[in-house]
């Protein structure tokens, strides 16, 4: 079975994450979508929150499983006993960072091939960041994050000008 692990702090999680997961499910026998603690990022949810939006999400995917985890994602890679670790790229900014993730991975596991997924045209521009700071002033993040998980988001963020 070719397991594929998709990781990333999915902080919310996006319709171009979503976009990357569906693509990759059609490459792999199973996905793991794998969210984690980034150390360089303040998260605003939790590792459970984004695990759960991230199931609402891919439900209708039947070979996506979401999992949490910390420490060493080449370690995370051997246990799930994967064959790739799947990312997306928006840009060439993107690139030279997971280039050299990739390349770090692969010293510590070399077993794991990173696998780069080019985001749809329509997603390019799309970050959690800009997902966050539109619903924290009130806009309509409908077009950018899943039906099933968007009130969430905008309870948990938007605080209304008193």
């Amino acid at each position: 079975m070719k397991i594929g692990i998709y990781p990333g702090s999915f902080d919310p999680p996006t319709l171009g994450h979503l976009n990357i997961i569906e693509r990759a499910s059609t490459l792999f026998d199973k996905v793991i979508v794998a969210t984690m603690v980034n150390g360089s990022k303040n998260s605003s949810f939790t590792m459970e929150e984004k695990a759960d939006f991230l199931r609402r999400m891919t439900k209708h995917l039947p070979n996506v499983e979401v999992d949490t985890f910390g420490g060493l994602l080449a370690d995370y890679v051997s246990e799930k006993g994967a064959c790739a670790i799947v990312k997306g790229l928006r840009a060439v900014s993107d690139f030279e960072y997971e280039f050299q993730m990739a390349l770090a991975n692969k010293k510590l596991n070399g077993n794991a091939e990173t696998v780069f997924l080019m985001t749809d045209q329509h997603y390019l521009y799309l970050s959690s960041t800009i997902v966050r700071d539109i619903a924290r002033h009130g806009g309509d993040i409908s077009g950018f994050v899943s039906e099933e998980i968007r009130e969430d988001i905008v309870n948990k963020l938007y605080q209304p000008k008193e």
